[in-house]
């Protein structure tokens, strides 16, 4: 609702308890709180410029003229809703997809955040468009949160945005030595090492010294994300330490992208014919379980992979996944927003905000 200031002279006795059917003006405001009539439009209008206490002394001698009904007056005292950007990688991850439909979807769940919330899905693997679009849409925003690359064109545009006074949050995927605020996601080593300790348990043999080799294969969305390469990490280590027997055979990179997982999953199967366990880093594990599917193998491969989604709930129904490692979406887009609302209020980011916890889910315990 906007309003302008009233040209015309005050009523007699405004501003001192209005006669009965005498509607005050942005006059009458202005000459009560002591300041313009351009600041009281300002106030009443949510623009800049105009300080806390001011604001505070044009709103009382508002609410003490009955000048708005209590609702708008309440309105008005608001701040301005914070402008929040989340840019994810493209829809074709299904886990990415569900993320921005929740996004899109919880308007009333975030109101009392005071936020308005956008998601833009965009190239997830080029750096260079990556770093573009969070300067473009970073600039348009009052925060933004971003699935990161590793590449120092991202970081600096990171830098860049957080420098012009707009914070930035790491999702999924953290970005090292940058000014972002937090990062909000699943400890990525420590998922790499649970999928590990997983898998070695399926297939026997921990403790073992004389364990017969074993062939396993990883598939990675991409290794210029931090998180898949701590993943990668964790799961390497956890096999050394506990695991020795179990052979990693492969690594190759499937972009997030299911027919692409589906086309390095099938030439793995193919190339190693006594293949026994397979651990998907990223997204899209619907293109593994399909090419385990047509090579008749899915009861004979144990395979870890990560996100629940509804592709990914019918792999473990049927036995083509073992195991998903996931991570909620709707607390983790909670997690942002009060990242946000901590930062604007001048709190530590990370106050009152609990971490992002790993869940294992198996076809046993789906919810």
């Amino acid at each position: 609702m906007a309003f302008s200031p009233d040209p015309r002279p005050p009523v007699d006795g405004a501003g001192e308890g209005n006669n009965e059917g005498c509607r005050a003006r942005v006059t009458d405001i202005a000459r009560a709180a002591g300041v313009s009539t351009a600041t009281v439009d300002r106030v009443l209008n949510q623009r800049p410029g105009v300080r806390a206490a001011t604001m505070q002394k044009v709103l009382k001698a508002a609410a003490a003229l009955d000048y708005l009904p209590e609702a708008d007056l309440y309105k008005a005292m608001q701040p301005k809703p914070m402008r929040l950007v989340f840019l994810l990688p493209p829809q074709s991850n299904r886990f990415m997809q569900m993320l921005g439909d929740y996004i899109a979807f919880s308007e009333e769940q975030l109101a009392p955040f005071n936020v308005k919330c956008k998601c833009h899905h965009i190239e997830g693997f080029n750096p260079s468009v990556l770093a573009k679009r969070l300067l473009h849409y970073g600039r348009q925003a009052d925060g933004v949160a971003f699935m990161a690359l590793e590449h120092p064109l991202v970081r600096e545009a990171v830098n860049t945005l957080v420098a012009e006074g707009i914070p930035v949050v790491t999702l999924i995927s953290d970005l090292s030595n940058s000014r972002r605020a937090a990062y909000v996601g699943m400890d990525n080593r420590a998922a790499g090492r649970t999928a590990g300790y997983l898998l070695g348990r399926f297939l026997g043999g921990a403790g073992n010294a004389k364990a017969k080799p074993m062939k396993v294969a990883m598939i990675a969305g991409s290794l210029s994300y931090r998180g898949h390469e701590e993943r990668e990490m964790g799961f390497l280590h956890v096999l050394e330490e506990m695991f020795p027997h179990l052979q990693v055979v492969g690594l190759r990179e499937g972009h997030d992208d299911a027919d692409t997982n589906y086309k390095q999953a099938r030439t793995l199967l193919e190339q190693y014919p006594d293949l026994v366990g397979m651990y998907n880093i990223g997204g899209a594990s619907d293109g593994v379980g399909r090419a385990l599917r047509e090579s008749g193998r899915e009861q004979k491969v144990v395979f870890i992979g990560h996100g629940l989604t509804p592709d990914t709930r019918g792999l473990l129904i049927d036995g083509t996944v073992d195991a998903i490692l996931t991570q909620h979406p709707q607390n983790m887009i909670m997690n942002c927003v009060r990242i946000f609302g901590n930062l604007r209020e001048k709190k530590e980011a990370l106050a009152g905000v609990e971490a992002v916890r790993i869940s294992v889910m198996l076809r046993e315990n789906l919810p």
